[in-house]
């Protein structure tokens, strides 16, 4: 299954990136693909748009890497000049593309529009280019040898970049090296427990590390931690064997702190929780200023479940959940508060978080379910915490877990 080593350089291309106008996320989806499917990302490079500059980029990386995606510089206006520079670098002419044309015209015809002029641009490759499909935009890709790197053009809009990256261009990338079999990346989303703690809990895994049969890996991204699993197998069956006995145990170890596994997440969680026992919902937010709403307002089919959302300055805690789930007519209300820490000499801003969870089982035992947490930090960090705790509650209240487990973001 292994192959040689093809060690791969993301080339980005833009005076917007190159400028930090725009934060080059592109570079980050790609090499994090590239990654999760066991191929190297030795260099990463910016350029603007500029001729000279690019032609000497795409020329040092032809001399040194492997393998170079190319992100940016394929649409109709003057500045995109991938194709050209592409063209100058091989030592040919540019060449129209009749099918890329007649792709493009097509699709303006569908949408009953006329496709201007220069879009024209966007179907000229470098002769003898490989082509490299777009099925969802006009900006087409295409493959070329500079040096001794294979180039493989991406457009930068990324919607259209993923899509190819998927489809088009791992695979080429793959077959380059001769890597065979099939991956999978499983991933368990947490909130409550820093990578340092989550990497205790695992450790001893038969199997699992970081250079182990099966790749253990962290991203922190507050209020979030995301643990993954990466490994390589020859067919689909082999991978699920393989991965079955050590998915079962991360999970059983990292507990009620997962909050959500692979492409789902906390807020989908809920809402479907809330969904399959055909309850509603009504949110109250001061401090959060509507952040946990915005979360759930979106997913397809929240107007059925989503009742009502509240956002007050202030709040008072007796009885606010119970009020608002009376008021809004739910079957649920969430509602999450908070305190500003005495003292103006405090070197960090800090808030006591109060969470109140009311239904139809708390309005018969006494009152609501009450989850209170002190959070230290940035202004915006303690906001983005309070949001998370708040549907985390909500998720272990509707699942039966303990809503006041003890978090590593907590502070006395």
């Amino acid at each position: 299954m292994k192959g040689k080593r093809v060690r791969v350089e993301i080339l980005c291309t833009g005076d917007e990136i190159l400028t930090g106008k725009t934060v080059n996320t592109n570079y980050s989806h790609i090499a994090r693909k590239l990654g999760e499917v066991g191929l190297d990302v030795a260099w990463g490079t910016t350029v603007g748009d500029d001729r000279a500059s690019l032609l000497t980029a795409f020329r040092q990386a032809g001399e040194r890497a492997d393998a170079v995606i190319v992100n940016g510089g394929l649409g109709p206006t003057v500045d995109d000049l991938s194709q050209e520079v592409a063209a100058e670098a091989c030592g040919v002419t540019l060449v129209l593309s009749d099918y890329w044309m007649q792709r493009m015209t097509e699709s303006y015809a569908r949408r009953g529009r006329v496709m201007p002029a220069n879009n024209r641009k966007q179907a000229m490759l470098p002769e003898g280019a490989e082509f490299i499909d777009n099925p969802i935009g006009t900006a087409c890709g295409f493959a070329v040898t500079i040096g001794k790197a294979r180039f493989l053009f991406t457009p930068g809009v990324p919607r259209e970049m993923r899509r190819m990256l998927d489809e088009q261009v791992i695979p080429r990338l793959l077959k380059l090296g001769g890597i065979t079999g099939v991956t999978r990346l499983k991933r368990f989303h947490s909130f409550g427990i820093g990578e340092s703690r989550a990497d205790e809990m695992l450790a001893g895994i038969p199997g699992l590390a970081i250079d182990g049969e099966i790749k253990l890996g962290f991203q922190a991204h507050f209020p979030e931690l995301e643990t993954k699993l990466a490994a390589r197998g020859a067919t689909e069956a082999e991978l699920d064997a393989k991965l079955a006995a050590i998915e079962a145990e991360v999970r059983r170890r990292l507990g009620n702190f997962v909050v959500a596994e692979d492409e789902s997440s906390l807020e989908r969680m809920v809402f479907e929780r809330l969904k399959a026992g055909g309850h509603t919902l009504a949110i109250g937010e001061t401090f959060t200023s509507g952040a946990i709403a915005n979360r759930l307002a979106p997913l397809l089919g929240a107007d059925t479940v989503f009742r009502r959302g509240v956002i007050a300055a202030e709040m008072t805690a007796d009885g606010a959940a119970d009020t608002l789930r009376a008021e809004s007519g739910a079957s649920h209300a969430l509602v999450v508060l908070m305190q500003l820490d005495d003292g103006p000499d405090r070197p960090d801003f800090g808030a006591t978080i109060t969470v109140q969870i009311a239904d139809e089982n708390t309005a018969k035992g006494g009152g609501p379910v009450q989850r209170v947490a002190r959070l230290v930090g940035g202004r915006d960090w303690v906001r983005t915490g309070a949001a998370e705790l708040g549907l985390d509650c909500l998720r272990r209240h509707l699942m039966g877990l303990p809503v006041d487990e003890r978090i590593d973001f907590e502070r006395r």
